[in-house]
């Protein structure tokens, strides 16, 4: 009866030790079954990753595409602004603004490069009795036949513009002074010469034009005071002239 007993203290005794061997077995399953299962499918999550790589980059590369396409529309919108605020809205010239600004240019240019050129202001001598008598239609239909007809007489290079109301500028490039003035008297022929029809009565418009000459010490706002103040002079000549010439048609 002794021996069973012992075989019993025996069993008893690895009892626990049984367990705790399996208790470690099982503790230590779950970890290598997740090392396993990750190390199963490494190429899995790094597509996942290169994927969602791609995908932010991709929106990246759609905004800036966006943005460049909204700064290019912007820049164009800029330009169209810029270009209406120096054009005269009713001649299709430039404005002051816009003239100027060309004057500037082709002094700055002239005293680089030792060039000369022309300044010529031009007024208009009758259009307000032609505003009074026929209305700004009439008016307006007279400057603009003038803006043409000094168009079609400059070149490529020179540029036409209306400082305001009935005045006109023309800057010329190249010119001496005798051929300066040679072209004033030819502007001022080509607008008296201009014939219209208001109202049943033919109608003639004048001008007047002062030139100053422009070259390496040139400044640009001088150049168009001197300029009105010869074509002051000029028109001050012209006062013996009919103010309005009409003839019933």
């Amino acid at each position: 009866m002794k021996k069973p007993k012992r075989a019993s203290a025996a069993k008893a005794k690895k009892g626990p030790k049984t367990s705790a061997v399996r208790s470690k077995v099982a503790l230590k399953r779950p970890a290598k079954r997740v090392a396993k299962g990750v190390a199963k499918h490494p190429v899995k999550t790094a597509r996942r990753g290169a994927s969602a790589a791609d995908g932010a980059k991709g929106a990246i590369k759609a905004t800036i595409r966006d943005l460049r396409s909204k700064l290019k529309g912007a820049l164009r919108r800029v330009a169209e602004l810029e270009a209406a605020a120096d054009t005269d809205f009713l001649l299709e010239i430039p404005n002051r603004r816009g003239f100027e600004r060309e004057l500037a240019r082709a002094v700055a240019y002239m005293k680089r490069y030792r060039a000369s050129g022309a300044l010529i202001v031009l007024d208009v001598d009758r259009l307000k009795p032609i505003n009074d008598s026929f209305g700004h239609a009439a008016g307006d239909e007279v400057l603009k036949a003038i803006a043409a007809t000094l168009t079609r007489q400059i070149r490529a290079s020179d540029v036409v513009g209306r400082l305001g109301g009935d005045e006109f500028a023309l800057l010329l490039w190249n010119l001496s002074e005798t051929d300066a003035k040679a072209k004033a008297a030819a502007f001022e022929q080509a607008v008296d010469e201009l014939s219209f029809v208001f109202g049943g009565q033919h109608v003639s418009a004048g001008a007047s034009a002062g030139v100053a000459l422009l070259g390496v010490q040139s400044d640009a706002t001088r150049a168009l005071e001197e300029a009105d103040a010869a074509m002051y002079v000029r028109k001050a000549h012209r006062r013996h002239e009919p103010r309005i010439r009409l003839v019933s048609s």
